[in-house]
């Protein structure tokens, strides 16, 4: 065990076996949720060249009527056909714990995991394996001007999250909003809450890493009625071979200049690849009647250096959005949205392929609150780009009978065609589902969903997706009730 995790394990163990226990308060938060889902995927399979027949609509297809991929010279042509059935049972609960009052002021321990299981008969709801996952856990020491963190800790910030076994300390000094902050340990993998070593993660095969990578990060900030800025620095290093994981810094600030006014702008520098990332400008208003906004923005996907992926050279695509929502009468909610993007020059050379290199997505939808108990919602939207498009639409309408208990019913369809290939899919869905309220900390959730896709082949390959999907849950809240504070008796006062 690492040094860092192994001093969190005993101040956490150290604290709660302190005497006296009940002295002690917390807060725990429970939320739990099963399901049941099935999948159906494509198993390849062969079949003699011999064998094959010609297709209606052109190619090769077996005599039962799959699609077929020929290669010249080889004896077998390649298919792929149904696969079975399956049925998973996915079962997750998240567990929130805050405790504090262990005799010195300031100290508090906070843990965030997550227990995963698959109770079908195929296993194959992915994300259950390990089943104990710890998210975050980690012991706090708060003062006015300084706070520090050790255990294992995510970082929030424009890089994403980093999440981290180590120490965190930040200083703040409040009279001019300046805020520092400084942290270190040994990495997680990117996106999870388990280290790149993993086995879980063994799908990485000769690419993954032997050992953890050690990161350092820093942050700098300041907030002001009008302006706010910040500066962000992260260096992640594999200690097997002394090579960068990543280098990046990043940039962000923000000006309200008016009441209602904002302009927000952030950007990204990567200074392993010696290239700028992925950056936005953003101009808002928003008032009591409506709201907009309009913006520019360039992504660029960020891949670790140690990944396969960077070998791809992926390109970014710059694009200008805007948004917009009224509110013309009580109740009622108009909002409308779109975005045109351009890709860069992959600085490839196709001379047989006609490439685009650009595409547009827009949406649009309205809400209405007929009264505290009813309201309903309808929205559509399009996107169209390279190699695909997808447009469709979604509503629900939602119903307040007693006010513990609201009804939903929903539905949607979603179609999306593709470029240099066959089997466009277009989706149906409706579902009802519950929500009730048994307490002040007790909540019950239901919902059963049907889905029914269709698969537009030529071929015998156009298999049934449909399924349903049933779902509960339940989120509970409890603990030593110290942090309410009663207020004091009311005394009356007689006006003079």
């Amino acid at each position: 065990m690492r040094p860092v995790m192994r001093s969190t394990v005993l101040l956490a163990a150290g604290a709660l076996l302190a005497s006296p226990l009940a002295a002690q308060d917390y807060t725990v938060r429970v939320d739990a949720g099963a399901q049941s889902v099935s999948y159906r995927g494509l198993r390849l399979d062969s079949i003699p060249v011999g064998q094959v027949v010609p297709a209606p609509t052109g190619g090769s297809q077996t005599p039962d009527g799959y699609a077929a991929y020929c290669i010249a010279g080889r004896t077998y042509c390649d298919y792929y056909r149904a696969g079975a059935r399956q049925t998973g049972g996915p079962f997750t609960s998240t567990v929130d714990l805050t405790a504090w009052g262990f005799g010195v002021k300031g100290l508090s321990l906070h843990a965030n995991a997550r227990l995963a299981a698959d109770f079908g008969d195929a296993n194959i709801w992915p994300g259950t394996d390990p089943a104990l996952q710890l998210f975050e856990g980690y012991a706090e020491y708060a003062a006015t001007r300084y706070t520090v963190r050790v255990g294992r800790q995510v970082m929030r910030w424009r890089l994403g999250y980093t999440g981290f076994d180590g120490a965190r300390a930040t200083y703040r000094v409040p009279t001019v909003g300046l805020t520092a902050d400084l942290f270190g340990g040994w990495g997680l993998a990117r996106g999870t809450a388990l280290p790149v070593t993993s086995e879980a993660l063994n799908p990485l095969d000769q690419w993954q890493p032997l050992q953890r990578q050690r990161l350092i990060g820093a942050g700098l900030g300041l907030e002001r009625q009008v302006v706010e800025a910040r500066a962000e620095y992260l260096r992640e290093v594999d200690p097997a071979t002394d090579f960068f994981v990543s280098e990046r810094i990043a940039l962000s600030g923000a000006v309200r200049p008016l009441p209602g006014w904002s302009l927000t702008a952030g950007a990204e520098y990567d200074l392993s690849n010696e290239w700028w990332g992925t950056s936005d400008v953003a101009l808002r208003h928003t008032n009591r009647l409506f709201g907009g906004a309009v913006g520019l923005r360039r992504y660029r996907p960020y891949f670790d250096l140690w990944t396969i992926w960077g070998a791809f050279s992926p390109v970014p695509y710059n694009a200008v959005n805007g948004s917009l929502w009224v509110t013309p009468v009580p109740g009622l909610e108009l909002r409308a949205s779109g975005e045109k993007y351009n890709y860069d020059d992959t600085e490839t050379f196709t001379p047989l392929v006609d490439e685009e290199t650009d595409g547009w997505r827009w949406s649009a939808g309205v809400g209405y609150a007929f009264s505290q108990a009813v309201s309903a919602d309808l929205g559509i939207h399009d996107e169209r780009g390279p190699g695909a498009a997808a447009q469709g639409w979604d509503a629900s309408v939602s119903v307040r009978p007693v006010p513990r208990l609201t009804l939903t019913a929903s539905g949607g369809r979603l179609e999306r065609p593709l470029e240099f290939r066959f089997s466009d899919a277009t989706l149906k869905y409706g579902g009802l589902a519950a929500d009730y309220r048994a307490g002040e900390h007790l909540r019950f959730n239901a919902a059963i969903t049907r889905y029914s896709e269709d698969r537009d082949r030529p071929d015998a390959a156009a298999i049934d997706w449909s399924q349903t999907r049933l779902r509960a849950g339940l989120t509970w809240m409890f603990g030593s009730d110290a942090d309410r504070l009663t207020l004091p008796p009311a005394r009356r006062r007689t006006a003079r």
